[in-house]
């Protein structure tokens, strides 16, 4: 009888190991690496709302280990703006490269990604001042508006960014994304007399060269492997 027991009891414990194996095995889900590219949404939507600005952006990350991904976007930008006192277009390319990490911990067989990041940017751009109106105080004088079409040209400016954002794969290697960057200007090359107030892939220049950033991305990951 005991012998019995003892042959049931080494028999269970090995069939219950076979069956952990196999669960273990089933657990063991190969993900996607591969090269995603995409466009911002965002450029062209405001496109459609303000006729003052045009551009495009083409954004691209290739996964180089588990929640690590090298990132770059190569972009135009083409807007005029109107301040109180003047109004100018600004006209140029810009690429940025840097990393991303995904701080996300998905479910098996999800390849989604809330992540952080950083950007290394450098722009080449021109300035063109349309109008400017002097800033007169008192109610002497009447300021008049001067149009100089002066086109200040070959400048450039390099900035860093801290990214935030989110990928979601609405259908199979289809994503949407959102993401919010903070932005430091590094170095810039001014026209005399005027600043870049607006630069190609920062946006907009506040104080203390900063600015902010939002964009929204449709992209297509092309898987090349799984591990």
């Amino acid at each position: 009888m005991n012998r019995k027991l003892i042959y049931i009891f080494i028999t269970s414990f090995f069939i219950s190991l076979n069956i952990q194996a196999q669960e273990n095995d089933t657990l063991k889900v190969k993900e996607k690496y591969g090269l995603r590219l995409g466009i911002d949404l965002s450029k062209p939507i405001n496109a459609l709302l303000d006729k003052n600005i045009s551009g495009f952006e083409i954004q691209g990350d290739f996964r180089v280990y588990k929640n690590y991904y090298i990132a770059a976007e190569l972009g135009y930008d083409d807007k005029t703006t109107d301040e109180d006192y003047l109004n100018f277009t600004t006209q140029g390319s810009y690429i940025k490269v840097g990393v991303n990490y995904n701080a996300y911990k998905n479910w098996k067989g999800m390849n989604n990604e809330v992540f952080v990041g950083v950007r290394y940017g450098l722009g080449f751009f021109s300035q063109t001042l349309n109008s400017y109106t002097p800033n007169v105080s008192g109610t002497y004088f009447i300021p008049a508006t001067t149009e100089p079409n002066t086109k200040f040209e070959n400048l450039t400016a390099q900035w860093a960014e801290f990214i935030f954002g989110i990928k979601v794969e609405t259908l199979k290697n289809f994503y949407l994304g959102a993401s919010v960057s903070l932005k430091s200007i590094i170095n810039t090359k001014e026209p005399e007399n005027f600043k870049n107030l607006y630069i190609p892939g920062f946006n907009r220049v506040y104080l203390n060269n900063t600015g902010v950033g939002f964009n929204y991305t449709l992209s297509y990951l092309i898987p090349l492997f799984k591990k």
